[in-house]
C-alpha cells in the first residue's frame, strides 16, 4: 500500500511540474498594478487640449467610449494634434488604437508647447500608428515607419499589428532612470531603445531628426496624439508614473 501511495504522490508531483504556466497578458498585469490613472475616461476630454491651444479640438469626438479623430471636422490649414494638460517624465502608458484604412497617426511623449513649435513632433519622439498593409509610409524606409516603431529610429522586431479597422493594444514604457524605453504591441515586445547617451545620439544622427534643434531634448513633457489627416480612434488610455 505504501508503495502505491508513493508512486501516486510522485506522479502527481511530476504532473504539477509539467503543467505550463499561463501567460499573463498586459491587461491582466494592469489589473494587478496600483497607481494606474485614466488619461481618458470615455466620457469627456478633461485633461486634453489641442496643441498650442487652451481649448480642445472640435475635430476630435467621443464615440462608444473612444476618442475619435474625424477628418471631415478638421479646419483646413489647422493642426489638430492633441496633448495632455499634464507633463510626465518616467511612466508606463497603456492604450488601444484603431486606424482607418490607409491611415496614419502617432503617439508622442516629451512634447513641449510654445510659439517656437508648430507640431508635437518637433520636440516629442513618436511611436507610429499606421495601416501597415496600405499606407505608403509602410513601404518607405520599411519597417522604421511601421506601426509600433520608434518612428524613423528603431524598427519593430516582429510583425504583430492587426489590420486597419481592428483594435490594437499598445504598452509604452519610458524610464529615464534606467535609460530604457520599450514598446509592446498586442502583448509582444517589439521595440527597445535607450533614452540618452551615445547609443541614443547615434539613433538620432541616423534619422531625419539629426538636425532638429529641440528634438527629444526634454525628459519631461506632454503625451500627444497625432492628427495626420486620417481617421483614428483611441480608448482605454491609462498611465502609471514610475
Amino acid at each position: 500500500m505504501k508503495k502505491i501511495l508513493l508512486i501516486t504522490f510522485f506522479s502527481l508531483s511530476l504532473a504539477c511540474k509539467q503543467t505550463p504556466k499561463k501567460k499573463t497578458t498586459v491587461n491582466e498585469a494592469l489589473a494587478t498594478q496600483k497607481e494606474w490613472v485614466d488619461l481618458f475616461n470615455g466620457d469627456s476630454f478633461i485633461g486634453w487640449h489641442q496643441f498650442n491651444s487652451s481649448e480642445m479640438s472640435s475635430a476630435w469626438i467621443i464615440e462608444d467610449g473612444a476618442m475619435v479623430f474625424d477628418p471631415s471636422k478638421k479646419e483646413e490649414g489647422t493642426s489638430h494634434d492633441i496633448v495632455t494638460d499634464r507633463e510626465y517624465t518616467n511612466f508606463e502608458l497603456s492604450m488601444e488604437w484603431k486606424i482607418a484604412e490607409v491611415g496614419n497617426s502617432g503617439i508622442f511623449w516629451g512634447v513641449k508647447e510654445g510659439e517656437n513649435y508648430k507640431k508635437p513632433y518637433q520636440t516629442g519622439p513618436e511611436i507610429q500608428v499606421l495601416d501597415n498593409e496600405r499606407h505608403p509610409d509602410s513601404f518607405n524606409n520599411p519597417d522604421y515607419h511601421q506601426a509600433g516603431a520608434l518612428y524613423d529610429m528603431v524598427q519593430p522586431t516582429q510583425k504583430v499589428c492587426k489590420p486597419a479597422g481592428e483594435w490594437n493594444h499598445i504598452f509604452i514604457s519610458i524610464n529615464y532612470n534606467s535609460n530604457k524605453g520599450s514598446v509592446k504591441l498586442n502583448d509582444v515586445e517589439i521595440v527597445t531603445f535607450p533614452l540618452s547617451g551615445p547609443d541614443w545620439d547615434t539613433l538620432i544622427a541616423n534619422s531625419k531628426f539629426q538636425d532638429w534643434e529641440d528634438f527629444a531634448k526634454f525628459k519631461t513633457g506632454k503625451i500627444g496624439l497625432q492628427d495626420h489627416g486620417d481617421g483614428v480612434s483611441y480608448r482605454n488610455i491609462k498611465i502609471r508614473e514610475l
